[in-house]
C-alpha cells in the first residue's frame, strides 16, 4: 500500500478506535475546578437586608436630628426677630382694637361697657395707691385719701419709666445735706432731670432703672452752663441752638467735653446732683460695683491711650507744640487716684443682696464728694414697704464722681443710651425758659 493511501485512510481509524468518553482539554479543566471571583459569588439574602435596613434606620435618625436642631434654632431667633422689628402699635390703635368686635367670643359672653378713663394707673409705688390727679398727672396718695391732687403734702408726683418691672419713678425726692459754715443737716429737693433703662448683652436684657436728679436750687446754674455752652451772650436758646446743643450733647466728643466742663466745676458754680438706681431684678451689690468699676477703668484707659498718642505725636515732632490735651499728665495715675478707687470699691463690700424695688442713691455735692446711700424694699401681706434710708459711705475725690456721671452722659458708650436720650430732652426743657424763672424747671 502505498503512503498516500495511508494517509487517507488515517482519519477513519482514528474515529473507529476514538475513546468512549471525550478527553477533557486542559482549559475546561482549569475553568471547572478554579475558584469564581467574589464579584460572581452569590451574597447572602439575609446579610444584603440588614444592611439596607440599618442604612435607612440611619438616614432616618440623622433627618430627625437636623430638623430637630433647626427647630430649636428658629424658636430661639425668631423672638429676637420679633422684638427688635416687630412695632408696637400705638395706644390709639390698641383702644380701637378693644372697642371691635371680639367675633365669636363676643357673642358668647359679651364685654361690659366701659365707663372709665381711657387711661388708668394700677398698682402702688411704696405704699401708696397710684391714681390719675387732674391734668393727667400721675400721683401716689395715702390709701386713705379720697379725692387727692399733686398739690397735696402726702402726695408724690410720679413718672412712667417704660418697663413694667418698676413703672414709675419719683419726680422730685428729698436727700440730705449739709449747708452753712457749721455744716449743718438738713434735707433738699431734687427734680428728676431725665431717666432709662440699664440694659445689657445682645438680648437687652433689663438691668436697672437710671434717672438723674438736680437739686431744685441749682437748676438755674446747671441751665446757666448748657446755655453758655451754645451762645455766651443769651439768657435762653432759641429751636436752632436748642438744636445744636442737643446734638452736642449726644456726641462722644463734644458730650465728654460739655459734662467734664460742668463737673469740674466747684464751689457755688457747682451742680449738686445724684443718680437713683433701682433694680428691676434681684441683684446683689456685687453686681453693680462690678459694672461701675469697668466702667471707670475703660474710661482712664482711653485718657491714658488718649495721651500717650498726643506725647508721641510731639515726640515725632521734635519740638514742643500746642495740642489740645483732654487731661493733665498722670491724672489717673497718681497714688491717691488709687485710694480713691478702693474706698469706692469697699462701700459695696460685704452688703449681699439689692432685691427688685430697692433703691440705691449715688449723689454729688459741690465739692464733687460721692456719697452713697441705700434704701431697701421687704415684702409684706400688705405689699411692699420700703425702709429707711441708710448712707453707705463717701468718697471725697471728686475724679471718682465725675467718671461715675460720665459713664451715663458722656462718651461714645455709655451705660444707658435710654437715659442718655431721656435726659438730653431735659437738658433742653430747661434752657427754652430764662435763666431763674420757675418755668425753667423740669416738667
Amino acid at each position: 500500500m502505498t503512503p498516500a493511501r495511508l494517509a487517507a485512510r488515517r482519519p477513519l481509524f482514528r474515529c473507529l478506535n476514538a475513546p468512549s468518553r471525550p478527553r477533557p482539554q486542559l482549559r475546561d479543566v482549569s475553568y471547572q475546578h478554579a475558584p469564581k471571583p467574589k464579584a460572581e459569588r452569590l451574597p447572602d439574602l439575609d446579610h444584603v437586608s440588614i444592611h439596607r435596613a440599618e442604612a435607612m434606620r440611619r438616614a432616618h435618625y440623622i433627618r430627625r436630628r437636623n430638623w430637630l436642631a433647626l427647630g430649636a434654632a428658629l424658636s430661639m431667633i425668631a423672638p429676637i426677630v420679633l422684638v427688635r422689628l416687630w412695632d408696637v402699635p400705638p395706644a390709639d390703635a390698641k383702644d380701637k382694637n378693644d372697642k371691635g368686635s371680639g367675633g365669636v367670643l363676643d357673642m358668647i359672653s359679651p364685654r361690659p361697657t366701659r365707663t372709665d378713663s381711657p387711661r388708668a394707673a394700677v398698682g402702688e409705688f411704696q405704699g401708696k395707691k397710684v391714681v390719675i390727679a387732674a391734668g393727667d398727672k400721675i400721683i401716689a396718695a395715702p390709701a386713705s385719701s379720697d379725692n387727692p391732687t399733686a398739690s397735696d403734702a402726702d402726695t408724690v408726683e410720679l413718672v412712667e419709666t417704660g418697663t413694667s418691672y418698676i413703672p414709675y419713678f419719683p419726680k422730685t425726692i428729698m436727700l440730705p445735706t449739709s449747708s452753712g459754715p457749721e455744716e449743718v443737716e438738713s434735707e433738699a429737693e431734687y427734680t428728676l432731670l431725665g431717666l432709662g433703662i440699664r440694659k445689657v448683652s445682645f438680648l437687652r436684657v433689663q438691668v436697672y432703672v437710671v434717672g438723674l436728679y438736680v437739686r431744685t436750687a441749682s437748676l438755674h446754674i446747671l441751665q446757666n452752663h448748657l446755655i453758655n455752652t451754645v451762645n455766651p451772650t443769651a439768657s435762653a436758646l432759641i429751636p436752632g441752638e436748642k438744636e445744636d446743643l442737643r446734638k452736642a450733647l449726644l456726641d462722644p466728643e463734644r458730650s465728654n467735653q460739655i459734662w467734664t466742663s460742668i463737673l469740674s466745676r466747684t464751689g457755688t458754680d457747682a451742680v449738686d446732683m445724684a443718680f437713683r438706681v433701682v433694680p428691676v431684678r434681684g441683684t446683689d451689690f456685687k453686681h453693680l460695683q462690678d459694672g461701675w468699676m469697668r466702667g471707670i477703668a475703660s474710661r482712664t484707659d482711653q485718657v491714658r491711650q488718649k495721651q500717650a498718642e498726643l506725647l508721641r505725636q510731639q515726640a515725632a515732632e521734635q519740638k514742643q507744640i500746642a495740642l489740645p490735651k483732654p487731661v493733665d499728665e498722670g491724672e489717673f495715675s497718681d497714688e491717691s487716684f488709687g485710694l480713691a478707687m478702693k474706698e469706692f470699691k469697699a462701700l459695696f463690700q460685704g452688703r449681699g443682696k439689692a432685691p427688685k424695688g430697692s433703691v440705691v442713691l449715688l449723689s454729688r455735692n459741690k465739692q464733687g464728694a460721692l456719697s452713697v446711700m441705700y434704701q431697701p424694699v421687704t415684702r409684706t401681706n400688705k405689699g411692699e414697704k420700703m425702709g429707711e434710708v441708710s448712707r453707705l459711705g463717701e468718697v471725697t475725690d471728686e475724679r471718682v464722681s465725675r467718671l461715675v456721671w460720665l459713664l451715663y452722659l458722656g462718651g461714645q458708650n455709655v451705660s444707658s443710651e435710654d437715659a442718655r436720650k431721656n435726659i438730653v430732652d431735659g437738658c433742653i426743657g430747661i434752657v427754652e425758659r430764662p435763666v431763674g424763672t420757675v418755668e425753667g424747671m423740669v416738667q
